[in-house]
């Protein structure tokens, strides 16, 4: 069995060969923002999930407006195809592709095994910065049928409908309050949410060269543990840039037509006054 939309994921030879086509733009999302200085794709551009893709003061996403002025500077235009690619097996490159999608823009790929795939592979990264002639960039109103809040989640939580935690196995128990070197991504209480299943974001790629597991594979593991593509899903983590990579499995390569991100993720939940948690 293939992928249900393979024309959402480009393998490495893909973007070697179409890298500097006009109508393509390579995007550098990584949890590290000075992996990109380093090195990275000739042609590519940087796109930082936390002071690009964040809103300064309150915690959201930038505006429309702003994610207008952030894709015209960028030089991407409404039909540009926007391929995705970072570090950690492609969790902020999941992330930005999903804001993208947030704000309306259809033709976006993930380069499948991100920055790992690309450098063991031997091809080149360059320091060089491109610059792109400015846009006039029109974003669509937010499209909330692919993310998901708090009254949400818990209505989703009281009538048991599919959740899943895709965080580490000691934070869904509770064991772990924190991740070690990511102290902002504290909370008070730990465990997880009422009637979570949990399947570890890293169960969805292969450890050897961090590309996504086979369609069989996935298929396997989400319906081994009861999430079905039949009725609404809802993947969170801590912040919601891991459980954006199970967003885009669950979503594009297994065809689940209703698929949310809780970007909220424990952050918000294990710090919120009254909320249900189990251990």
């Amino acid at each position: 069995m293939s992928y249900v939309h393979p024309e959402y994921l480009v393998e490495t030879d893909w973007v070697a060969a179409h890298s500097k086509d006009a109508d393509v733009r390579i995007i550098e999302s990584d949890e590290d923002p000075l992996l990109y200085p380093q090195g990275h794709i000739a042609g590519a551009v940087q796109v930082d999930w936390f002071s690009t893709l964040q809103h300064p003061l309150r915690r959201d996403f930038l505006t429309k407006e702003k994610f207008e002025e952030v894709a015209s500077n960028l030089g991407i235009q409404n039909d540009t195809t926007v391929v995705f690619y970072g570090d950690k097996s492609n969790w902020f490159a999941c992330y930005a592709l999903w804001l993208f999608q947030y704000y309306g823009h259809k033709n976006v790929r993930i380069m499948n095994g991100g920055r790992a795939k690309w450098e063991k592979e031997g091809r080149p990264f360059v320091k060089e910065v491109p610059s792109y002639a400015k846009t006039i960039y029109r974003a669509k109103e937010a499209d909330q049928s692919i993310r998901a809040f708090r009254d949400e989640v818990l209505k989703q939580s009281n009538a048991k409908k599919p959740l899943v935690d895709v965080r580490s196995p000691k934070e869904y128990s509770g064991e772990l309050l924190s991740m070690p070197n990511y102290p902002q991504e504290g909370a008070t209480r730990g465990g997880h949410i009422p009637g979570a299943v949990s399947i570890p974001w890293a169960q969805a790629v292969n450890e050897a060269d961090s590309t996504f597991k086979s369609a069989d594979e996935l298929r396997a593991l989400y319906e081994g543990k009861g999430i079905k593509s039949d009725g609404e899903v809802i993947a969170y983590c801590r912040i919601g840039e891991r459980s954006s990579l199970t967003w885009f499995v669950l979503k594009y390569l297994l065809g689940y037509p209703k698929v949310k991100n809780y970007d909220g993720s424990w952050t918000e939940w294990g710090n919120l006054v009254d909320a249900p948690i189990e251990k």
